[in-house]
C-alpha cells in the first residue's frame, strides 16, 4: 500500500502512525485487457445503447479519457478484478484494444466508483474539453465523440468567458445550464459572485432562478446598462423586485442559522427528552401533576414517547 508520509515520519509522540494512505497507487499499470475479470455483467441492449455508442466514438477520436480502475487477484497473480469501468473496458474489446493502463486500487472495494459519482457538471465540462483542444484536438473530433454538433463544442468551450473566477469556482460542482451563465455573464463580477451565493444558498441553479435575480439587479451592478424602455404594467416593479431579493436573502439567512445549530440543538432536545421521560419514571412526580397540572402531564407524556427526534405522534382530532 503506498503511504504519504508526513516529515515528522508518520509516527508521533505516542507511537502511532499517522500516514494517509492512498486508495490507489501513484502510476498507472498497463494490463491486458484478457487478464481483468469483470465484477459483473452488462445489462441486456446496452451495447446498443447511446451511451454506448458515444464511448466508442469519444475512444476512437481522442482515446480513453479516464482509466478503469481494477484491483489484483491475490489468488491469480497477473489477473485483475475490474472495479470501475466495465463500459469502457467492453467499448476497447469491441475496438480490439488488446491493453489498457489502468488505476490499481491499493484496497479490494465491493461497490461501483460510478455510483458515487454524480453527472459531470458543466463547469467540469468546459475544463475538459479545454484541455482536449489545447491538446491539439479538433472540435469536430469531440463533438463526434460526444454525440454533439460542432457549434455546441465551442459554445461549451466559451462558457466560462466573461465569468469571474470565484464565482466559476463556487459552481464548479452544480449543475447549472449553460444560459445560467449566459445570465450571469450580463452581472459585474461582484454581482456574479453574490448570484452565486444565493444559488448554493437555495439549491436552486434553475434558468428562471437566475433571470429573477437578474432582474433583481441593480442597473450599477450590470455590465451594460438596461435600455429605458416603458414599465411592462404586467410584471413585478423595481420596488417589488428589491423587496423579493431582500426577503430572499434573509431567507438565506435564516436557513444557514437553522443548518449551524441544528446538531447542538438537536443534542439539547435528546437530552430533554431523556429527562422528562425520567421524571415521569417517578410516581410521585407523575402524581403531582396529574393532581395539579393535567395540561403538562399530557405534554409530557407526547415528548417522553417520541421514539426519535423529528417523529412526533399523530394529533388526535376530537
Amino acid at each position: 500500500m503506498t503511504d504519504w508520509a508526513s516529515d515528522g515520519g508518520g509516527l508521533d509522540e505516542t507511537g502511532t502512525d499517522n500516514r494517509v494512505s492512498f486508495g490507489f497507487e501513484r502510476e498507472t499499470v498497463t494490463v491486458p485487457i484478457d487478464a481483468i475479470v469483470a465484477l459483473k455483467s452488462l445489462r441486456e441492449g446496452v451495447r446498443e445503447s447511446r451511451k454506448f455508442a458515444q464511448i466508442v466514438s469519444s475512444i476512437k477520436a481522442i482515446g480513453l479519457v479516464e482509466a478503469p480502475a481494477v484491483v489484483p487477484d491475490t489468488q491469480h497473480p497477473g489477473k485483475y478484478f475490474l472495479l470501475d469501468g466495465h463500459l469502457r473496458i467492453e467499448a476497447l474489446k469491441q475496438l480490439e484494444v488488446q491493453s489498457v493502463d489502468c488505476l490499481i486500487a491499493t484496497d479490494d472495494e465491493t461497490y461501483t466508483y460510478n455510483k458515487r459519482v454524480n453527472r459531470l457538471p458543466p463547469v467540469q465540462e468546459h475544463r475538459m474539453i479545454v484541455r482536449a483542444i489545447e491538446r491539439g484536438v479538433a472540435s469536430a473530433l469531440i463533438a463526434d465523440a460526444l454525440g454533439l454538433e460542432v457549434q455546441s463544442i465551442r459554445r461549451r468551450f466559451r462558457l466560462l468567458d466573461g465569468i469571474t473566477p470565484e464565482a466559476a469556482d463556487m459552481l464548479k460542482d452544480t449543475n447549472c445550464s449553460m444560459k445560467v451563465f449566459d445570465i450571469l455573464r450580463r452581472m459585474s463580477a461582484v454581482r456574479q459572485i453574490e448570484a452565486a451565493d444565493l444559488m448554493i444558498g437555495q439549491n436552486n441553479f434553475t434558468l428562471m432562478f437566475a433571470r429573477a435575480l437578474l432582474a433583481a439587479t441593480p442597473d450599477e451592478q450590470l455590465v451594460a446598462q438596461r435600455k429605458s424602455t416603458r414599465p411592462d404594467a404586467s410584471g413585478p416593479t423595481s420596488q417589488q423586485i428589491a423587496r423579493m431579493e431582500r426577503e430572499l436573502a434573509a431567507l438565506q439567512t435564516q436557513v444557514k442559522s437553522v443548518e449551524d445549530s441544528y446538531g447542538i440543538d438537536n443534542l439539547h432536545l435528546t437530552v430533554a427528552r431523556g429527562y422528562i421521560a425520567k421524571l415521569l419514571g417517578n410516581a410521585r412526580v407523575s402524581r403531582w401533576l396529574s393532581n395539579h397540572r393535567q395540561e403538562y402531564l399530557g405534554e409530557f407524556q407526547r415528548i417522553a414517547e417520541i421514539e426519535a427526534i423529528g417523529t412526533m405522534p399523530a394529533q388526535v382530532e376530537g
